[in-house]
């Protein structure tokens, strides 16, 4: 191990790709665990004596808890040091998970996924940090690109690695892998790793000072979004008084935090940088990528297994090839970047994935797994290009020495971007087919011709497998319903497809008022 480190540094400094491997554990360990426990809720609840509507607490309080910490690790860095810190949250995440996996109670496997989510809602932002600093800014792309492959690959092959895990061994495993990740990641971070001598350390006792204003505002606001958008369409949204008051409380944290941390010198948050254009642009970008990125991987799984009678295991197969795809073309995307803008790819990206999403708004109830694998490949081979030129674009002009609090508002708007989207989808599929449906039940009358061609033929059918007329017109009327039913949930996932598709289709004019960047330029440096 010695001598394999030894080679790894070159004039006392640490190969990039060294540390690009090192930080890249802890961050595809972390970003796995925000989608590997869903396919494993029912066994949860099961086994903890715990309804399944209980159980998505197991979820949400991980949301909660990661969402807070995200925007406030340029804070904490700057207090203990941002490789202290890194290695104080990779442990807490790895211990935090091994008590998950003990847990025998559905509260004491809430509270200890709180302490997870703390854990891990640094390690996104504190990774993309580094990356970005151990790359010279012509091979940045590279940098994101190595990033992409954990951040997209592992949302891809999490619920397919879940199932497999909770059907072969047990739910509690899905937690115990994180440990040998988390103890390699502490042991490479301890040695690789280093504080640039620009990260300027301040503590307590030199005039840093903790804004509890600013903390408690961020806190009530951002855990109240993700209670709202998790439980919303399970609650009725505002015809429940609990959905109301949360969003009332999410609002007032939400806009108080903004406007107080602007007021101050020294913000926990520094919502400034959303001044300069491009940073404001590809961070609503990213907002948007985490809406349709999560919203389209929970769309697909759901319509493979509830309308099409798919496995989780086989629904989990029509996914990650595409995720495997993401992996090929994320360092051509680096290349192409040094040729490039980063814009340009963006606008391609955006094109395709739209276009892939449209195609998947004509699938029908009859589509073979060839197909819908092919429309999952095509929509991956169109995020590969969105990811890392749109972190290349919002970090083009920001200062080296406030990447740390840009990180975490990028990958704050990708998350809540991924909660909305699953949000809005779980809500448009209920409402559109509750549409589709009332369309529907108007032609099932004695007039209609084909309602009755459909019965007659039914029930001739029925009748000649054993039973009776009355039994045979009872059971064809059911097998009708039926059928109306799996037809109007059809076409609510088509408008959800439809949807998707159209969001990332009114993006593409956004890229062009983002200032040109050159490819292999440095940053201005007016700041």
């Amino acid at each position: 191990m010695k001598t394999l480190l030894a080679r790894a540094r070159n004039n006392g400094e640490t190969h990039p790709w060294v540390i690009a491997f090192t930080v890249m554990l802890a961050t595809f360990m972390e970003v796995l665990d925000t989608s590997v426990a869903n396919v494993s809720l029912p066994h949860i609840a099961g086994d903890l004596s715990a309804g399944l509507d209980e159980s998505t607490w197991v979820l949400t309080s991980y949301l909660v808890s990661n969402a807070i910490v995200l925007p406030l690790t340029g804070w904490f860095s700057t207090l203990f040091g941002r490789k202290r810190f890194y290695m104080w949250c990779v442990g807490l995440f790895s211990v935090a998970s091994f008590f998950c996996g003990t847990s025998h109670s559905l509260g004491m496997l809430v509270f200890f996924r709180i302490l997870q989510g703390a854990g891990g809602g640094a390690l996104q932002p504190i990774s993309q940090a580094i990356l970005v600093e151990s790359f010279p800014h012509h091979k940045r792309g590279m940098a994101m690109a190595a990033y992409g492959m954990g951040v997209i690959f592992a949302p891809i092959i999490g619920p397919t690695l879940g199932g497999w895990i909770t059907d072969n061994y047990s739910w509690h495993w899905i937690f115990f892998i994180n440990i040998p990740v988390g103890m390699l990641s502490l042991l490479l971070t301890s040695l690789l790793v280093f504080d640039p001598p620009y990260l300027v350390r301040k503590s307590l006792k030199n005039g840093l000072k903790i804004d509890y204003i600013g903390l408690g505002l961020l806190s009530v606001g951002l855990g109240f979004l993700q209670v709202v958008l998790d439980k919303g369409q399970r609650e009725d949204w505002l015809g429940s008084n609990f959905i109301v008051w949360c969003s009332i409380l999410a609002a007032v944290g939400l806009v108080g935090v903004l406007f107080w941390e602007l007021s101050r010198e020294d913000p926990i948050v520094d919502f400034r940088m959303l001044k300069e254009r491009n940073f404001f642009l590809a961070t609503f970008t990213m907002f948007m990528l985490g809406f349709v990125l999560y919203g389209s991987t929970m769309l697909l799984p759901i319509f493979l297994q509830t309308l099409m009678g798919y496995t989780a295991m086989l629904s989990g197969l029509v996914l990650s090839p595409g995720g495997f795809v993401v992996l090929l073309m994320l360092p051509l995307v680096a290349r192409l970047l040094t040729k490039f803008e980063a814009r340009w790819l963006v606008v391609y990206g955006l094109l395709v994935t739209s276009l892939s999403l449209l195609y998947m708004a004509s699938f029908n109830l009859y589509i073979d797994f060839r197909t819908a694998m092919l429309a999952r490949i095509f929509q991956s081979a169109g995020m590969a290009f969105l990811f890392v030129p749109i972190n290349v674009m919002a970090f083009y002009f920001i200062p080296k020495e406030r990447i740390n609090n840009a990180t975490g508002l990028m990958n704050l708007a990708r998350n809540i971007g991924g909660s909305v989207g699953i949000a809005n989808v779980t809500t448009l599929l209920a409402r559109r087919a509750q549409f589709h449906q009332s369309v529907l039940v108007s032609h099932l009358t004695p007039l209609d011709p084909a309602y009755q061609t459909a019965i007659s033929g039914a029930s001739r059918f029925l009748m000649q497998q054993g039973s009776s007329a009355t039994q045979a017109l009872n059971q064809a009327q059911g097998l009708v319903y039926g059928n109306l039913i799996r037809q109007a949930t059809m076409q609510a996932f088509v408008d959800a497809f439809w949807l998707l598709g159209l969001t990332f289709l009114c993006m593409i004019p956004l890229m062009f008022l983002m200032k040109k960047a050159k490819p292999h330029a440095g940053p201005v440096a007016a700041h």
